[in-house]
């Protein structure tokens, strides 16, 4: 159940129509001229040696202008919507705000697992309240190098860090918060890079289907072998999605069955960590259409966007 506020226009109408059309549910999206909807162009290009790289770009490929930046929910808002939560299993945010921060207290104190998975720093006074209410705080090493120097307190249950190509490392402090103890799951061996956009997301949307089902009580009963599998499914996850692209190219071109088979088959080979060649359809292709707010003019530019702006 999404949480936004969106501004009208072309963007926040194909945001609601592709979450409508995969069975998101729309109740707490709103939708006024106080919203922003941003948009984030990526370009996928072949580096020196042949290599794919991705950029990003916050500007209208047709006229220059500047999207709109992200614009976290409101505190006000949050109060409002907290008493009609129900019982979540997980709360997810990767940008600490005044809303989004009162929203995981309140998820937390209905026992849901609250997923942290920061890009940056960003206000020190806000990250440090984001690290002592989560229970798992996922994020990289490349973006943040700066975290050892922060002086937050020790929090989390659990925290991962993504190597990139390398994989990940995860210290398990569930059963045991003075353990400190880190493991390291080697990453898949990609053949067919298309694009790792996104895979990253990918990763903890597997990581937490196998352990966010029954909320914190679930997690905290997960033995340190359904921690690995969990890990290792994500990784998974995370080397399927580089072989389309699109932070979510994959799901616009394999059926649910295909999709079956061919994690199947990353997961087959888990001993040598090495991703076989998927047999991809088209990728999904969006037409910038009227994404710009400024000009509002037809190009043939691919767009994927993210929780986070």
């Amino acid at each position: 159940m999404p949480v936004a506020r969106l501004q009208p226009g072309g963007a926040a109408e194909r945001i609601c129509q592709d979450l409508t059309s995969w069975g998101v549910s729309d109740r707490f999206l709103d939708v006024g001229e106080d919203g922003s909807t941003p948009v984030i162009v990526e370009r996928i290009a072949r580096g020196t040696g042949g290599s794919l790289r991705h950029s990003f770009s916050w500007r209208c490929p047709t006229c220059g202008a500047l999207f709109s930046p992200y614009k976290p929910i409101l505190l006000s808002v949050a109060e409002t919507i907290s008493p009609k939560l129900g019982h979540p299993q997980v709360f997810f945010f990767d940008r600490a705000s005044p809303g989004a921060l009162h929203l995981a207290r309140a998820c937390a104190e209905r026992g849901a697992i609250v997923f942290f998975e920061p890009s940056s720093v960003g206000n020190t006074m806000l990250f440090r309240q984001a690290w002592e209410v989560a229970h798992v705080v996922k994020y990289s090493h490349e973006r943040l190098s700066e975290l050892p120097e922060i002086g937050v307190d020790d929090g989390p249950r659990l925290l991962v860090e993504t190597l990139g190509e390398a994989g990940l490392r995860f210290c398990n402090k569930l059963t045991n918060r003075r353990s400190a103890v880190w493991e390291e799951s080697p990453g898949f061996s990609v053949a067919d890079l298309k694009d790792a956009a996104g895979s990253g997301d990918w990763c903890t949307a597997g990581f937490l289907s196998q352990v966010g089902c029954e909320g914190l009580e679930g997690l905290l009963r997960v033995s340190v072998d359904g921690l690995r599998k969990a890990m290792r499914f994500g990784q998974a996850l995370a080397a399927w999605n580089c072989g389309f692209e699109g932070a979510r190219g994959g799901m616009y071109a394999v059926t649910r069955r295909e999709f079956n088979r061919q994690m199947a088959a990353i997961l087959g080979r888990d001993n040598d960590h090495t991703l076989p060649a998927l047999r991809t359809a088209r990728a999904y292709d969006s037409g910038f259409g009227d994404m710009c707010p400024a000009c509002g003019k037809e190009g043939d530019t691919r767009v994927t966007s993210a929780t986070g702006g």
